[in-house]
């Protein structure tokens, strides 16, 4: 990798943003302006600075820079990757992003002291959490550059979790900066009072020739393999990654392009749900059990367990709080990964119907799923243009139910039976 940019896959007009404010953030750095009591303080230049004009850069210090930045675009679109690849560009000694300065690396790894990752783990953000977390973002680096503060789907906030960070984000500690992640700016992605506060850098889906080329240079991926874990990723690049190498990933998506046939009566789209919500909730399962297992064992031994004496068990009757308290956030996660689980089973199936509707309409469009293009081309002739939108918009109209917190059972069988139906 030749700078902390290399992983952003079709971004170029992100990156050169991003570069930009990254060089501005160094150059505040170097020029701090004079304070109004004497001396010198770089948090003022960095408060004046929203206007957005680029091309004060050479001319003002800390032009194209601000405290609160929100990465939007589709799953896969690498948000996190860009919020990641800035904060160590922030972090960088040269202030460039090089890659290789312990800066770069420590906050790539995790392990940068002035960096905060929050990755939600279970449905939502909570208010302490986020209060904590301000809390010590209003603390001074310890390196001596910029404390950031890194939100993975924002959109996961709670309405106090989010005023909570809205206040911090209204009154910015100096040399504090806050990223955040977020599928869009629409008002149920992301607050409007917030949006108004930040800049936006938008993402777009890579293309899959781009994803493919990832896939040959960074991971050692055959070409053809890559070719087709690309486009049937959907722009994805951490799925396609996987399908490239998880023989189990295949079989789960082959098992969900599968159902099309087995809908052939009331009983098969009851079975076939089951089948799915099945396969979302051992996948989910496996994913989380070792995390699980091992957060269990370190807090247990933290709170004495295998200890001998009336200390020792006293202090673990004490802890039947803590233990429930780590079961009920590790059930939360459980959750997250099911829904995620199912979400992706139901990219899959989406991407099926969308491959009929073009093959009936005859658009001049390449398939998502080319394995499974016979069978698409079948279910076109069966069902023409407009019986393949309709399964499409259900499978669709199924994913905003899970979102809009439906109980998946109940979306995943209503959108079987209206895919039987047609």
């Amino acid at each position: 990798m030749t700078d902390v940019f290399g992983d952003l896959v079709g971004q170029d007009e992100a990156v050169a943003v991003l570069r930009r404010a990254a060089a501005s953030a160094a150059a505040l750095l170097r020029a701090p302006v004079a304070s109004p009591v004497g001396g010198y303080d770089d948090s003022d230049a960095l408060a004046e600075e929203h206007d957005g004009d680029p091309g004060r850069a050479a001319a003002d210090p800390g032009a194209g820079m601000t405290h609160a930045w929100i990465f939007t675009g589709p799953p896969g679109s690498g948000r996190s990757v860009a919020a990641r690849a800035f904060a160590a560009a922030l972090e960088c000694v040269h202030g460039t992003g090089c890659g290789t300065c312990p800066g770069c690396h420590t906050t790539l790894t995790g392990t940068h002291a002035d960096v905060r990752l929050v990755v939600p783990e279970g449905l939502s953000i909570g208010v302490n959490e986020m209060r904590a977390l301000v809390l010590r973002a209003a603390s001074a680096p310890s390196g001596g550059r910029w404390q950031v503060v890194i939100i993975e789907d924002a959109d996961r906030l709670t309405e106090a979790a989010g005023n909570a960070l809205l206040k911090a984000i209204e009154e910015p500690p100096p040399r504090t900066v806050f990223l955040l992640c977020a599928p869009s700016t629409h008002p149920d992605d992301i607050s409007v009072t917030i949006r108004s506060r930040c800049r936006v850098v938008p993402l777009r889906q890579p293309p899959p020739a781009a994803v493919a080329e990832v896939l040959v240079r960074r991971d050692g991926i055959a070409p053809d393999v890559a070719e087709w874990a690309a486009a049937a990723a959907q722009g994805h690049v951490g799925r396609a990654r996987r399908l490239a190498r998880d023989p189990e990933a295949r079989q789960r998506r082959d098992a969900v392009l599968a159902v099309p046939r087995r809908l052939i009566g009331v009983g098969a789209a009851f079975d076939a749900a089951s089948a799915l919500i099945e396969a979302a909730e051992a996948e989910a399962a496996a994913s989380v059990a070792e995390i699980d297992e091992a957060e269990r064992t370190a807090l247990q031994t933290a709170l004495g367990a295998g200890g001998t004496g009336r200390g020792a068990a006293g202090a673990m009757r004490g802890a039947a709080g803590q233990l429930k308290d780590l079961e009920k956030r590790q059930k939360s996660r459980a959750t997250r990964a099911q829904r995620d689980a199912l979400d992706r089973a139901l990219v899959d199936l989406a991407g099926f119907y969308r491959d009929a509707l073009i093959m009936a309409l005859r658009a001049p469009v390449a398939p998502v799923h080319t394995d499974t293009a016979s069978l698409a081309a079948a279910g076109a002739q069966k069902w023409d243009a407009e019986g393949s939108l309709r399964r499409l918009e259900a499978v669709l109209e199924c994913r905003a139910a899970i979102e809009a917190n439906v109980k998946p059972r109940i979306a995943v069988e209503a959108m079987m039976l209206a895919l039987w139906r047609g």
